[in-house]
């Protein structure tokens, strides 16, 4: 039993040692473990970024990022970018999440013709694999406060040293894309040179200089062109494989819609304005309510929209003195000084309102010439209106009654009863006057006419002027 034991022992040591030395009974060497593949027989979602990065943007990207990375069996997703840039906020909320991403995520320029230009070129930095179609361009990601068109569109002169806070917000921006280049083993010479020197590049450019890691038609032919590529994934290398893995296009939903459809600056923009003037309306003429429940409810979106966007609030602040000074003219009419006013600083708060130098990102100048051009209207019929009824005669009430005719009831000195407009009057007069002498009324105090005697010459050239005019 012991011989059998001791043969057993020896028996283990022996192909320990054999193991140990590496090698085997023919004399080569053992072959290496391989890669993991990441091989899932699923469909890869499909988001499509076009246009401005902005608030709705960046909500719809990290909702699926975060969907996509809920479903066991998610092989990667597929951002397919078009953008002239957008906002910083937005923009690192979605790299956050692309870098907290548990499965790959792919970048892809797309359609031929699109371009991932500033804020787009940080988020494809920021993938795990990049991707562009052909005649698609990338870069020119320097930031736009570092001298971009002023409000009106026009280049603003700029001082030729950058200030302090020009060259930290280049530097941050630098050393954000550069750490993007490192993790992702991309060029970190050429993304440096597009964000301080506003560099951009082809797809083919791209490919050679090490930017992208491979050129794509369409999102299905990206998955194909990156299975076998290797990446660093969770701590680990992994071989992708996409061999039966198909597409799925992820459209945003209701919300992500309607969230972009607020935050548009231009809809934003016409929203206040309804907001505020059908508060205007509902508090000069108060009637059900619907004027000022439809303002309300359009002011409220607004300003919610207005604290997604980048707001400048010297120009919310020119628009909300333009609009006072609006209504002031209305209630305390200044022939026009103050509705001037008010248009010079509501058009001047408008074209400030949105702090960005992006035109997907700013107010329309053709609707803030439109709304201002409709508010001046409003303040000139309202001040023509005014006039009129200052020149009107007034035909209603106690100062009617001057310069109405009438007769004498009975004769009197000093106090008596007069009929003016089909009523007995107590009446007072400086002159004498005898019953059924014809009088004009002065003046009414309190109760009291105050007349005097007209001649009966008098009171048929009046009479005949009367007549002439009605």
């Amino acid at each position: 039993m012991y011989r059998r034991l001791f043969a057993a022992l020896l028996s283990v040591l022996l192909s320990v040692s054999t193991l140990a030395t590496g090698e085997t009974d023919s004399g080569t060497q053992p072959e290496q473990p391989a890669l993991p593949q990441l091989q899932r027989s699923s469909t890869v979602p499909v988001i499509t970024i076009s246009g401005a990065i902005g608030p709705a943007v960046g909500d719809y990207v990290i909702k699926e990022i975060q969907r996509a990375n809920s479903i066991a069996d998610a092989p990667a997703i597929v951002i397919a970018i078009d953008t002239p840039g957008g906002l910083v906020s937005s923009l690192r909320d979605i790299n956050q999440h692309i870098l907290a991403s548990h499965i790959p995520v792919l970048c892809l320029v797309h359609p031929p013709g699109a371009r991932a230009a500033s804020a787009g070129t940080y988020i494809l930095y920021a993938c795990h694999i990049a991707a562009m179609a052909p005649a698609t361009t990338l870069g020119a990601a320097t930031p736009v406060q570092m001298g971009g068109p002023g409000p009106g569109g026009e280049q603003q002169d700029k001082p030729s040293e950058p200030s302090a806070m020009e060259k930290k917000i280049l530097n941050d921006s630098i050393a954000y894309i550069r750490s993007l280049a490192q993790l992702r083993g991309r060029n970190v010479e050429w993304a440096e040179k597009a964000v301080r020197e506003a560099a951009t590049l082809s797809a083919s450019e791209a490919l050679e200089l090490n930017v992208i890691n491979v050129m794509a038609e369409s999102p299905q032919d990206l998955l194909s062109a990156a299975t076998g590529q290797t990446l660093e994934l969770n701590h680990q290398q992994v071989t992708l494989d996409f061999s039966h893995a198909q597409v799925e296009k992820r459209d945003p939903d209701l919300r992500n819609k309607f969230l972009a459809t607020i935050t548009d600056p231009n809809v934003a923009y016409i929203l206040m304005m309804i907001g505020v003037y059908g508060l205007l309306l509902e508090f000069y003429s108060p009637s059900f309510g619907i004027a000022g429940i439809t303002g309300a409810i359009c002011l409220l979106i607004a300003l919610y929209a207005f604290q997604l966007l980048p707001v400048n609030y010297v120009g919310l602040g020119l628009m909300l003195l333009g609009i006072a000074l609006f209504i002031a003219e209305s209630f305390l009419p200044s022939f026009g000084l103050l509705g001037s006013g008010g248009i010079v600083a509501f058009v001047l708060g408008s074209v400030f309102l949105i702090d960005s130098d992006l035109p997907e990102l700013r107010v329309s100048l053709t609707l803030i010439y439109a709304i201002a051009a409709v508010s001046a209207g409003v303040i000139i019929f309202v001040l023509k209106r005014v006039m009129e009824l200052r020149k009107k005669q007034v035909v209603s009430g106690s100062e009617a009654l001057a310069g109405e005719h009438g007769v004498a009831l009975e004769s009197f000195t000093g106090h008596g009863f007069v009929h003016v407009e089909g009523e007995r009057w107590e009446a007072i007069s400086d002159v004498p006057l005898s019953k059924g002498d014809p009088i004009r009324v002065i003046e009414l105090d309190g109760l009291i006419l105050k007349v005097t005697k007209v001649s009966q010459v008098k009171r048929s050239t009046d009479d005949a002027s009367n007549s002439s005019q009605h």
